[in-house]
């Protein structure tokens, strides 16, 4: 299976803080990955580090052989590495239908000038953002609520719309925040499946969770931090079998790593 993305000794210091120190894996094609860890223990800095929006300090990220560390975030969305936020990039006094079709402007062909004008091209892209909004909507299960107004959504369902808010930019790769916080067992499963489906039609997807559980049920591979450190790397059995994310994660019940 080919490498998607190659995060090649990536290491971040603020000051005399080193948040993520010398951290190398890949992510294949269409995989499931998730970066696992206790508290503090640098994934969401990773995450920013990946996604563009911090510049590390010394190593690079690579997307399909091409490095994209130290580019702008939008342009390395551009280049398909998406990042989604828990509600953050949602706006709630708009429709459902109307967030998605915003978030494809990324991709539009015309000018701000020539959507301000009603050009020939600024018409095509309305057309097929708005066709293309549909789809994603109808595959994340959110179609009968196309034109509720966002800030009316209960939780579970605003998860689902920054998922889709993501895929109409056309990632390469999605990197997904903590899907799962804050939702009960059923919402949890829900999305769970979501996600599944989105791997199915052959996205890649990169994680962030705590939610260990779910952790272990939806990833291929998972990559564990510990104090900046990758400490283990492999498949779910693996990992729970891995004598250093025990250690880690000492302190919790042995069920908060799914043993």
């Amino acid at each position: 299976m080919a490498e998607m993305l190659e995060v090649s000794g990536i290491t971040k210091r603020f000051g005399g803080l080193v948040a993520v120190n010398n951290v190398s894996f890949s992510v294949r094609e269409k995989e499931i990955l998730s970066v696992i860890g206790p508290n503090g223990a640098g994934k969401s800095t990773l995450f920013k580090l990946i996604s563009s929006f911090l510049r590390p300090t010394t190593g690079e990220v690579r997307l399909k052989g091409e490095r994209i560390s130290g580019l702008a975030p939008h342009i390395a969305a551009r280049r398909g590495v998406v990042r989604t936020f828990q509600e953050t990039t949602i706006f709630k006094n708009m429709s459902v239908r109307d967030n998605v079709i915003i978030a494809h402007h990324l991709r539009s062909k015309a000018s701000l000038f020539g959507f301000f004008l009603g050009t020939g091209t600024a018409k095509a892209d309305e057309a097929a953002f708005g066709q293309s909004a549909d789809e994603i909507l109808a595959l994340l299960g959110l179609s009968s609520l196309a034109y509720e107004i966002a800030r009316n959504l209960p939780h579970g369902h605003l998860r689902a719309l920054g998922i889709a808010i993501g895929l109409a930019t056309n990632p390469s790769i999605l990197l997904l925040d903590e899907p799962f916080a804050g939702m009960n067992h059923d919402g949890t499963m829900g999305m769970v499946e979501m996600v599944r489906r989105l791997r199915e039609r052959g996205l890649t997807i990169l994680l962030v969770e705590h939610d260990m559980p779910a952790v272990m049920k939806i990833s291929d591979r998972l990559v564990v931090l510990n104090f900046g450190q990758k400490i283990a790397e492999g498949t779910p059995a693996e990992i729970q079998a891995n004598d250093k994310v025990i250690e880690a994660y000492l302190g919790s019940e042995d069920e908060a790593i799914g043993l």
